[in-house]
């Protein structure tokens, strides 16, 4: 079993981080540092192609605290066949009935790929936990598997990398506000939200358990303070970059090829219903 990270080295892993920035950064500085780290997810991808190394990413963290926000920025310029999301729903009866992580073992990245995880096996130790969707039992001995299970994992030659984004209680309950208000994002605000918002304390009980079962040399857990979506994004994904030992490829220069005379060729007079440009 993966060794736990000691107290010490946690405390003083916590003790260096640096102090919440003072304000939102700026969209168009934000946009601008983007672009750069899309460009590097661009030769991250072309490498993993082409090594056929495999990557597995998690993302955990309260409700709003923007996984889904910094999936999209991850995954927005790159091929879907490469940066494969999985984010399942809630388990079926057979699935129930399963080894509890038998789910999720079957999305695990192929040679070539990395899969991101919207949420995770963790689910046992927050919103089942939290929510009492499952035993104490179940969750403590979920816990005492979970080093195992990923030890196993990275021994098969995979990159593990686990992130738990980490947002305020304040930041939290304004974040819900816009959901209720904002038609764009009723979609994101379900009955387990409003549920699991009024249990703090509990996801926070939950969330320490969890790190002190998992976080481990071996498979350690990083926290991105995301009160400040932008700065999170960027820093998720620049640590994400630098704890991939990828490579730019040399690859040749592009040139297009002429394109074909006309020749016989006549634009036929065809109806077609084109849609109604309204912009």
């Amino acid at each position: 079993m993966a060794k736990k990270r000691s107290r010490d080295m946690k405390a003083r892993k916590h003790n260096d981080d640096p102090a919440a920035p003072p304000e939102m950064m700026k969209r168009k500085e934000y946009e601008a540092e983007l672009d750069k780290l899309h460009v590097e997810l661009v030769k991250l991808q072309m490498w993993i192609a082409a090594s056929k190394e495999k990557v597995c990413v998690v993302f955990e963290g309260r409700d709003t605290a923007g996984k889904g926000g910094v999936i999209k920025a991850i995954t927005e310029r790159v091929s879907p066949r490469v940066f494969r999301v999985v984010a399942l729903p809630a388990p079926t009866e057979r699935e129930k009935s399963q080894m509890y992580f038998q789910r999720y073992m079957r999305y695990l990245p192929a040679a070539g790929e990395i899969v991101i995880f919207d949420r995770s096996w963790y689910n046992r130790a927050g919103v089942e936990r939290v929510m009492g969707f499952t035993s104490e039992e179940d969750v403590r001995r979920f816990l005492r598997m979970v080093p195992s299970v990923e030890a196993a994992i990275i021994d098969s030659g995979t990159i593990l990398l686990k992130y738990w984004l980490e947002v305020s209680a304040d930041e939290q309950t304004q974040r819900l506000k816009d959901r209720i208000t904002d038609g764009r994002k009723l979609w994101k605000l379900s009955p387990m939200d409003l549920k699991s918002y009024g249990r703090w304390y509990d996801y926070s009980r939950a969330r320490d358990d969890m790190f002190e079962a998992t976080d481990t040399l071996q498979a350690p857990w990083y926290v991105a303070r995301t009160d400040d979506k932008r700065r999170g994004r960027l820093n998720i994904i620049r640590h994400l970059l630098d704890h991939i030992p990828y490579e730019e490829l040399a690859r040749e220069k592009v040139r297009l090829p002429k394109r074909q005379k006309r020749g016989d060729y006549v634009e036929p007079d065809y109806p077609f219903n084109y849609i109604k440009e309204r912009y």
